[in-house]
C-alpha cells in the first residue's frame, strides 16, 4: 500500500462520507413506513413476451439485478448504524427478510436474479473492526471515539447527532501517517475482508438461478467534493487480487484502469462503473484528463475498455439528463438531485460534464477528432443502499442511509416537531436545516428528501450465470429502470420489419438483420435504417403510457439532439408535427394514491424510422419507456401519517427504463472490446 495518507488527507476529510445530522422525528423506532404488499393499487398477472432468440439460435432473457449494494463493511454505512453483512445481502436479494437498521424487516417484492455487494475500497472492514474492543485494532488511540458504536445500547435515534465521522477520519490518517504499524493492521483487516466478501458471492452463486459478483466501490473524489466515483465487478472470483485498489493507492481512475489492464493481461477480467455523474459537478464527463491535461486516443480508449457501462439512475438521483441540459425534453427532470458537490444548490453546480447525455454527444465529437469515444456508454441502474438492502418500491420506500433517514420525518417528507429538532441538537435559528411553509409546517431540509426509490440493472442474456450476465455487460445489451421490472428491447437495421415483433421467431430475425441495444448501427445504401422497439409493463407497477427514442447527432462539429415519441397508449397516434403522444388522461388521487384503472397498456411496440435521417451524420438513438403516472415515496409518506404532501416536492412520479444506445455513422468503433 502506497503511503499517501498526508496527500489523501483533505480530499477524505471533505468528501468520503455523506455527513448528516439526524435523530428521531416520529417516535416509534420499530415504525418502517411500510404497507402491507396487498394493498397496492393494481396487481395483474405477469406478461408473458414472445420468446427471445439470439442470432445463434439461443433464448434471451431479461434478468434484473443491482450492482451496488453496500453493507456494513462500508465505513460510512457502519456510521449510518448498518449491522448487515454481505451474506445478509444475498439473502436479501434472493427474497429474504433481513433487519433494517431502526429494527424493522425490509424484504422484496420478489427476489432478483443477480446481485454484487460493492463495499468501498478504502477502509474495506476497517471502522467495524475498529468499533469492536476484542480487535486489535481497536487498541490503538485512534480508534477509542468509534468502540461500541453500533452496540445495541448505542443503536438508537438518539445516538444520531454523534454520527458524524469528518473528525475521526482526520484523526485517524494522520494516526496512521505516524504509524507503520497501524497501516499494516489497516492492510491486513481489508485483505481479509476483502477475501470474505468473495467468499460470500461464492457461497450465493446459484448458476442458473442466482449470479453474485465479487465487486466493490473505487471512491476518488476531486477536491471541490465531486464525485468520481466507480463500482468495480470481476467477471470471476478465481485468482482475485489480496485487496482492491482504493484511493488510498490513487485518486486518479487512470490508475485504476491502469490495475485493471495489469489484471486483464493476466487473465482476471472486470470493468468498472461510473455512477452519481449527477454529483460530480461536471467532471465525470469533463474534456479532459484528471490532471486536466488534453485527450488523447489511448487515454479515452483506455477509459471505454474499462469502463463500457454507466450507471444512469440510482437512490442519488437520475443522470439522464438536466433539463438546463436538454432545453426541449420535458421529462428531463426527473429525480433531479439538488444537491451537488459540497452538498450546494444546483445553481452553484455544473450540470455540463455531469449527465450522460451530453456525454454521449462529447463523445460523438471527441470521435469525429480522431480521438476515440470514451463515453461509449452502455446503461445500467442500481440503489446504491447503505443498509444491504435496495429500496426500489415506492410504496414501500425505506430510504438509503440506515438510522439517518429510516423514518419520515428524517427523510423530510413529514414535518418534524420541536422535541425532534431538540434530539436532533438543530439550532432553531439555522434556517438551512428547514424548509418551512407559508402555514408554518416545518420539514428537514436535507439530501434524504430528494433521494428516489431508485434503481435497477437489467440485461439480456442466454442464461443466468456469472459468464452469461458479465458478456452482456461487455457487448452492453443492457437497460436500466427506476425500480420498476419494465422489460425493453432495442433493434435498428435496413432489414427490421414490424412483422418481427408479433410472429415467432422474430426476434431471432432482428438479431440477425440488425444490431440490438449497444450495438453499432452500419449504414450502408443512404436509406434511413429502421427500428423495433418493445416494451413490456411490470405486473406489480403501473401501466404502460408511452415509448420515446432519443437521438443524439454530430453535424458541422455540433451536437444536437431530439426527443420523438414512437409509440402511444390507449390507441393514440404520435402527432407528425410535435413528435409528441396526445395526454392519455392517466391520473393520481393523491388522497389515497389511487391510480386510473382505464388508462395505459400491458405492453407497446412499434417498427419506426427516423424522418430526419442523415446518412453522413454521426449519432446515437436510445429507447425510453414512461409509464403512467404514480405517487411519489414522499407522498405515500404523508399519506400515511395523515398529512399533505411536501409542497415543494414532487407529488407524483413516472417510472421509466432507458435502453442502451445504439450508435450510428463515423469510425468511432476502434475503442470497441472484443473480448
Amino acid at each position: 500500500m502506497k503511503n499517501t495518507y498526508r496527500v489523501l488527507l483533505a480530499s477524505v476529510v471533505a468528501s468520503l462520507l455523506v455527513t448528516t445530522n439526524g435523530g428521531c422525528a416520529d417516535g416509534d423506532r420499530g415504525a418502517s413506513g411500510q404497507v402491507d404488499t396487498a394493498s397496492k393499487q393494481q396487481i395483474k398477472a405477469p406478461v408473458q413476451a414472445a420468446p427471445e432468440a439470439s442470432d445463434s439460435g439461443r433464448q434471451r432473457n431479461a434478468y434484473f439485478g443491482d450492482l451496488h449494494v453496500h453493507t456494513t463493511y462500508s465505513m460510512d454505512a457502519f456510521q449510518f448504524g448498518t449491522l448487515t453483512t454481505p451474506d445478509d445481502a444475498y439473502r436479501y436479494a434472493q427474497g429474504a427478510a433481513i433487519k433494517h437498521p431502526a429494527g424493522f424487516d425490509v424484504q422484496l417484492d420478489r427476489p432478483l436474479d443477480f446481485y454484487a455487494v460493492t463495499d468501498h475500497g478504502i477502509f474495506l472492514g476497517v471502522v467495524s473492526a475498529g468499533a469492536d474492543t476484542s480487535s486489535e485494532v481497536s487498541k490503538y488511540p485512534a480508534m477509542e471515539s468509534i468502540h461500541n458504536l453500533n452496540a445495541a445500547e448505542n443503536l438508537t435515534f438518539e445516538s444520531i447527532p454523534t454520527r458524524n465521522f469528518r473528525d475521526w477520519i482526520r484523526d485517524f490518517l494522520f494516526a496512521m501517517a505516524r504509524s507503520k504499524p497501524l497501516q499494516a493492521e489497516v492492510a491486513s483487516i481489508m485483505r481479509s475482508t476483502w477475501a470474505d466478501e468473495i467468499r460470500a458471492a461464492d457461497r450465493h452463486y446459484e448458476p442458473g438461478t442466482f449470479t453474485t459478483f465479487a465487486a466493490y466501490e473505487f471512491s476518488t473524489t476531486k477536491p471541490d467534493g465531486g464525485s468520481l466515483h466507480r463500482n468495480v465487478i470481476f467477471r470471476g472470483t478465481d485468482d482475485l487480487p489480496a485487496e482492491p485498489f482504493s484511493r488510498l493507492d490513487s485518486l486518479d481512475p487512470a490508475d485504476l484502469w491502469n490495475w485493471m489492464d495489469g489484471l486483464r493481461d493476466k487473465g482476471i477480467e472486470s470493468l468498472a462503473i461510473p455512477h452519481n455523474s449527477n454529483k460530480s459537478n461536471g467532471q465525470m464527463f469533463q474534456l479532459t484528463t484528471w490532471a486536466g491535461d488534453p485527450m488523447t486516443l489511448e487515454h479515452n480508449e483506455q477509459r471505454i475498455r474499462n469502463e463500457p457501462l454507466v450507471e444512469i439512475t440510482q437512490v442519488k438521483g437520475t443522470s439522464e439528463t438536466h433539463p438546463a441540459l436538454s432545453l426541449n425534453d420535458e421529462w428531463a427532470g426527473f429525480e433531479i438531485d439538488p444537491y451537488v458537490a459540497g452538498g450546494g444548490p444546483l445553481t452553484k453546480g455544473k450540470p455540463s460534464g455531469g449527465y450522460v447525455r451530453d456525454a454521449l454527444k462529447n463523445g460523438l465529437q471527441l470521435a469525429g477528432q480522431g480521438l476515440g469515444n470514451p463515453f461509449k456508454f452502455g446503461f445500467i441502474g442500481s440503489s446504491d443502499t447503505h443498509t444491504g438492502a435496495g429500496s426500489f418500491v415506492e410504496e414501500s420506500y425505506f430510504a438509503k442511509v440506515g438510522l439517518l433517514d429510516a423514518t419520515p420525518g428524517l427523510r423530510g417528507s413529514i414535518p418534524i416537531n420541536d422535541d425532534d429538532v431538540k434530539t436532533l441538537g438543530l439550532a432553531e435559528a439555522d434556517a438551512s436545516s428547514f424548509y418551512t411553509t407559508p402555514d408554518g409546517r416545518r420539514y428537514l431540509q436535507r439530501a434524504s428528501s430528494v433521494y428516489g426509490a431508485s434503481g435497477l440493472a437489467a440485461v439480456w442474456a442466454e442464461e443466468n450465470t456469472r459468464e452469461a450476465i458479465y458478456d452482456a455487460f461487455l457487448r452492453k445489451e443492457t437497460f436500466a429502470t427506476s425500480g420498476p421490472r419494465i422489460r425493453v428491447r432495442f433493434f435498428a437495421g435496413s432489414g427490421l420489419d414490424a412483422s418481427m415483433l408479433d410472429k415467432p421467431g422474430g426476434m431471432s430475425r432482428a438479431y440477425a438483420q440488425g444490431v440490438s441495444m449497444g450495438g453499432d448501427l452500419l449504414v450502408e445504401s443512404g436509406a434511413a435504417p429502421s427500428f423495433l422497439v418493445w416494451a413490456v409493463r411490470d405486473a406489480l407497477s403501473a401501466p404502460l403510457q408511452r415509448v420515446q427514442i432519443i437521438k443524439g447527432w454530430l453535424e458541422d462539429g455540433k451536437t444536437h439532439e431530439r426527443v420523438f415519441d414512437v409509440a402511444c397508449s390507449d390507441g393514440l397516434t404520435v402527432d407528425p408535427v410535435t413528435h409528441r403522444c396526445p395526454d392519455n388522461g392517466a391520473k393520481v388521487n393523491l388522497a389515497d394514491c389511487a391510480i386510473s384503472a382505464d388508462r395505459g397498456v400491458e405492453e407497446l411496440k412499434t417498427h419506426w424510422r427516423d424522418p430526419e435521417f442523415n446518412a453522413k451524420q454521426q449519432g446515437f438513438y436510445y429507447a425510453r419507456v414512461l409509464e403512467n403516472p404514480t405517487c411519489r415515496w414522499s407522498t405515500w409518506d404523508a399519506l400515511r401519517a395523515g398529512e399533505r404532501p411536501r409542497p415543494d416536492l414532487a407529488s407524483t412520479i413516472q417510472e421509466r427504463a432507458w435502453s442502451s444506445p445504439i450508435w450510428f455513422g463515423g469510425s468511432h468503433n476502434s475503442e470497441e472490446r472484443l473480448d
